[in-house]
């Protein structure tokens, strides 16, 4: 059970606070006993809290694609993800870890939203994409793992793991 939270401002990349994203972070601490994270870039802010599973050494998030354009905060677990590794491999992807986060990236940039049919797991997750300046937010068909979010007056969109976390955004 890891967590993840995040700060998207969708008309304007006003900067984003770090320490606002380690707030909403810190808030469900309990969901990443093993590591934590935080990117953030104009306009765009990713936390993440780790509870190692798969690739106990690597897969430190958020974990950004290899040219730094797309960035991905993630939780759950790709059940197939081997599989899809396998199928990217032959398309040409190449892989610096051995979980299921860099696949899901690695799947985002080859198929876009599509990704999403190839995906077999329980999941939610955010990948900004530099290049178009886009989130885009997902979650397993069945809601195993939680993503919740909230619009913000001022037009920002915040998302965490649990409610606690967007409580813990001053808005």
């Amino acid at each position: 059970m890891c967590g993840i939270a995040g700060i998207f401002h969708l008309e304007t990349a006003k900067p984003v606070d770090p320490a606002r994203i380690r707030l909403m972070t810190d808030a469900m601490l309990h969901r990443g006993p093993d590591g934590n994270g935080c990117w953030t870039a104009p306009g765009v802010g990713l936390g993440h809290l780790r509870l190692s599973i798969i690739d106990l050494a690597g897969s430190a998030q958020p974990m950004a694609s290899a040219d730094e354009a797309d960035v991905l905060t993630f939780n759950g677990e790709i059940y197939n993800f081997q599989e899809v590794r396998a199928e990217l491999s032959a398309l040409g992807h190449v892989f610096r870890t051995t979980g299921d986060t860099e696949v899901i990236l690695a799947a985002w940039r080859q198929w876009g939203v599509d990704c999403l049919d190839r995906l077999n797991g329980m999941f939610a997750f955010a990948i900004f994409d530099q290049r178009h300046q886009r989130l885009f937010m997902a979650r397993d068909r069945l809601g195993v793992k939680p993503l919740h979010y909230a619009s913000l007056p001022d037009g920002s969109v915040i998302f965490a793991s649990e409610l606690k976390g967007l409580l813990a955004h001053p808005a």
